[in-house]
């Protein structure tokens, strides 16, 4: 597994993200989000990779609500790692969740070790998604299922000055890809039954509301927690989130698919 960030999830950056998608959370939607994703498939006493496990927020909820034998998340940022150990501590699922830090490159398991590969919006850091697909088909086991949620943009052809306005202002090292490519990376990878559905209209009035939180509502408090400079920068990275929105250029999506 690759990841090329620019700007880390540092103190700063998970302050804000958390007090706009809320505590142990650095993606959109929280819990509700997070069941969708899995919808229809069974957790329970199911062994679970997660790729890019940020602060642990989530494993947790998937630890409390569905009940897996256990979940290994995994991040290449060694200080959200930390995060997520303190929190999984804190709740007393240190028997169901692991975490471990890795570095860039290959997944460090054997072939089929998980019945479910579990992703919330990181394999966008990830530039080669051949690579990284045919990686999570490997280490789950035949019957296994990949469920996750990702940002996606709406095709492959050269950024609009829009897009890639907002890709130089996250500056969190994006390597985007259209539906169609993750598809045909799925598949050469020998994935089947595999479904993108795009979550475009759920999110983009949710960012609408978000950005209008940060200008407003939670703007005070933050600049007193993270400094003006920053928070300004990522009041400006909100709005051009809108605008990719607006025009379906950047579209949050499901993603489904099956080992035979």
């Amino acid at each position: 597994m690759t990841s090329e960030h620019e700007q880390e999830y540092d103190e700063s950056l998970q302050a804000l993200l958390e007090a706009v998608w809320g505590e142990g959370y650095l993606s959109p939607g929280g819990p509700d989000e997070v069941a969708k994703v899995v919808e229809g498939v069974d957790l329970k006493a199911k062994t679970i990779l997660d790729i890019g496990c940020g602060t642990g927020g989530i494993d947790i909820f998937l630890a409390e609500k569905f009940e897996p034998a256990k979940i290994v998340g995994i991040d290449v940022d060694e200080g959200l790692v930390n995060r997520c150990k303190t929190a999984a501590t804190g709740k007393s699922l240190n028997d169901v969740l692991e975490f471990r830090a890795i570095e860039p490159g290959s997944l460090p398991f054997d072939s089929e070790s998980f019945d479910i590969v579990f992703s919330k919006d990181s394999i966008i850091h990830i530039e080669d998604k051949h690579a990284i697909f045919a990686d999570i088909y490997r280490v789950l086991k035949p019957g296994g299922v990949f469920c996750a949620s990702d940002w996606l943009r709406n095709n492959d052809e050269p950024m609009s000055d829009e897009l890639s306005y907002y890709v130089e202002m996250e500056d969190l090292g994006f390597g985007m890809a259209s539906p169609q490519r993750y598809d045909e990376a799925m598949r050469a990878a020998g994935f089947v039954d595999v479904t993108i559905t795009n979550r475009n209209e759920w999110y983009r009035a949710l960012a609408k509301q978000e950005h209008k939180s940060l200008s407003g509502e939670l703007y005070d408090g933050l600049c007193k927690r993270i400094g003006k400079d920053f928070l300004d920068h990522e009041v400006e990275v909100w709005r051009a989130m809108t605008v990719v929105l607006d025009s379906d250029e950047l579209r949050p999506s499901h993603i489904r698919a099956f080992k035979v």
